[in-house]
């Protein structure tokens, strides 16, 4: 939190006197009236009407001291899926204050990965992280099981790591998620990484056998144990429900619908009263892992970090949502709806998702922990606190961001009249078994998980 004391003003600075309007420096002994006229004309950084001005006039150029060197940090920090909403909020803060990466990016479409290639401060190697046997074109590379003839692309994973000192790893479905995971922590310790952040997510079934095991979260799971095995000097954060993952495209869980009365209805198999971690992984991620890098792992060495700043019921998200967007926003606890085609990969973790947390499910108590482990979810969001203390919260990313990213999408509901929300109290309608919406493979529906609109071709939005 920002001090409430106003800062104390040093009067021993000698202060640099204006430039003057030919750009020479001008006298300290000119005449009061030359300046008056002087001050009159120069632009300050700020407008005079600028509330900032009445506070500071340190950003003006008249007052403005010499700026003092900041040593840039001399590591480079290996990275893969470079798009994904993690990857991209570290490159962006890290390159910033002067870190290197090295980025690799299944491909170049969509407006995240042209920035991350256009960064001076990026390296990047395109491709994927598997390779196909000829024979094997055809096979969907995202299915939770063995794929033979779906191999590790071993030499882009070793090119990656060569001068990297630093590593930040999230892997995706894309391929066999357990054989690429080891094969990068493989490439990463014989590279002499220094410290490797490795972003996991738990096997419910290893924590209580009658939870469903999810399997997206599961070869996490299978990877993080490989990477403590190997030795590999090592940190595991689990990160949050993305706040970013709200959209009012028909993406099933996490669908904001915009309904006809211009309100909008989330519905999710989550309990209403049962709370969630949430993140808003393009905002927080980067500069909880910088942090991270910056105590180094003689601090965090195989610890594991819930990465979530808010701990909130679907309700509570609801009610922020209103009050950033000044519409109802309604909770519906129901099933998953599949209203878009998917990857088969995907659908198998969206199963598994209702069954753990089960739409029948009337106590909340009874609701699994998001993390796994109980001990986990109790430092939330303490944990995530200590790495980074100026978070989005919701209502601000409902407020500020998730109007953007729809019309980014294409969306013009924002540009509408704005429909007030007045004070009512919670609604939350039990959708039963009886929607429809399993429909993933009719062939009228959209084409799966693709953003198009002025913003992106494809966005990375599960990662």
């Amino acid at each position: 939190m920002p001090s409430t004391n106003p800062i104390p003003i040093r009067t021993d600075l000698a202060f640099r006197p204006a430039p003057s309007e030919s750009g020479n420096v001008s006298s300290p002994k000119s005449s009061s009236a030359a300046q008056s006229t002087r001050h009159k004309h120069t632009r300050s950084s700020y407008s005079e009407s600028s509330p900032l001005t009445a506070m500071s006039r340190n950003n003006s150029l008249t007052y403005r001291p010499l700026k003092r060197s900041t040593p840039s940090p001399d590591k480079t920090i290996a990275i893969i899926n470079a798009s994904g909403r993690q990857a991209a909020s570290l490159i962006r803060i890290a390159t910033a204050v002067g870190y290197r990466v090295r980025a690799q990016l299944r491909n170049m479409e969509g407006v995240i990965a042209t920035e991350v290639a256009m960064n001076p401060n990026v390296s990047v190697y395109v491709g994927e992280l598997y390779l196909r046997k000829e024979s094997d074109d055809k096979r969907d590379v995202t299915i939770h099981e063995h794929l033979p003839g779906i191999l590790v692309n071993r030499p882009l994973i070793s090119q990656l790591f060569n001068g990297a000192q630093l590593a930040f790893i999230n892997t995706t479905f894309y391929g066999n998620e357990v054989q690429i995971g080891e094969a990068i922590a493989d490439a990463a310790k014989l590279a002499g990484v220094q410290h490797y952040v490795y972003s996991s997510m738990p096997d419910h079934a290893a924590y209580n056998p009658e939870w469903p095991s999810l399997p997206l979260w599961a070869a996490k799971h299978e990877v993080e144990k490989y990477v403590r095995k190997i030795g590999l000097p090592a940190t595991f954060v689990y990160t949050g429900i993305y706040n970013n993952n709200f959209t009012s495209l028909r993406y099933p869980l996490f669908c904001m619908e915009l309904m006809p009365d211009g309100s909008f209805e989330w519905q999710a198999p989550f309990h209403p009263e049962a709370k969630l971690p949430w993140l808003d992984a393009e905002h927080d991620v980067g500069p909880a892992i910088i942090q991270l890098f910056k105590d180094g792992p003689s601090k965090w060495n195989g610890k594991r970090i819930a990465l979530a700043y808010e701990y909130l019921t679907p309700l509570e998200v609801c009610q922020a949502f209103e009050r950033g967007l000044g519409r109802r926003v309604r909770y519906k606890h129901g099933p998953i709806e599949l209203r878009v085609k998917i990857p088969e990969g995907y659908r198998e973790q969206l199963e598994a998702l209702e069954k753990l947390f089960s739409p029948n499910n009337k106590d909340p108590k009874k609701q699994p922990p998001y993390f796994g482990d109980l001990e986990l979810e109790k430092r939330c969001p303490e944990d995530a606190l200590a790495l980074w203390e100026g978070p989005r919260g919701m209502e601000e990313y409902a407020r500020e961001i998730f109007p953007l990213e729809e019309e980014a999408n294409g969306m013009d509901w924002m540009f509408e009249g704005e429909n007030v929300v007045e004070e009512t109290e919670d609604v939350v309608d039990d959708a039963g078994d009886n929607e429809d919406g399993e429909g993933g493979d009719d062939e009228s529906l959209d084409e799966g998980l693709i953003m198009r609109g002025l913003k992106r071709d494809e966005e990375s939005w599960l990662a």
